[in-house]
């Protein structure tokens, strides 16, 4: 059994929240959303334009702001996402190096290396912490 890393939390399956993250995601960055946000822009300059009422100037920047902070929280979700996939890369890389030494050691018949550089990496991924 390998240690837990800290960015993994949860069971291994995508929960409901991560697969609505995902499909916002792939529809933002989707042609059809470029012509959404196209007829935002398009909406809010055609309102300050034609002077139209305060309401649809508010009505309009309202809209911009909501699709900001969308946009706002789908980014910083989807840079979560890439900072977890890289960390279990790396946490696999740090194991199976760790592996890799205590498989020579032990056919050499000695010990696992006890270096600066090994203890460095012992201590980086947490072997001995289960979390």
């Amino acid at each position: 059994m390998s240690p837990k890393s800290p960015v993994q939390r949860g069971g291994p399956g995508r929960g409901r929240f991560e697969q609505l993250a995902q499909a916002a995601s792939d529809f933002t960055s989707s042609p059809t959303f470029f012509l959404v946000c196209l007829g935002f822009i398009g909406f809010f300059a055609g309102v300050h334009v034609a002077h139209l009422d305060t309401h649809w100037l508010l009505l309009a920047a309202g809209c911009m702001t909501a699709v900001n902070l969308l946009l706002l929280a789908l980014l910083k979700n989807s840079e979560l996402r890439a900072e977890h996939a890289l960390q279990r890369k790396l946490d696999a890389i740090a194991a199976a190096l760790l592996e890799h030494y205590e498989e020579v050691a032990a056919l050499q018949g000695g010990e696992p290396p006890k270096g600066r550089a090994f203890r460095e990496l012992r201590r980086a991924i947490r072997l001995e912490e289960e979390i």
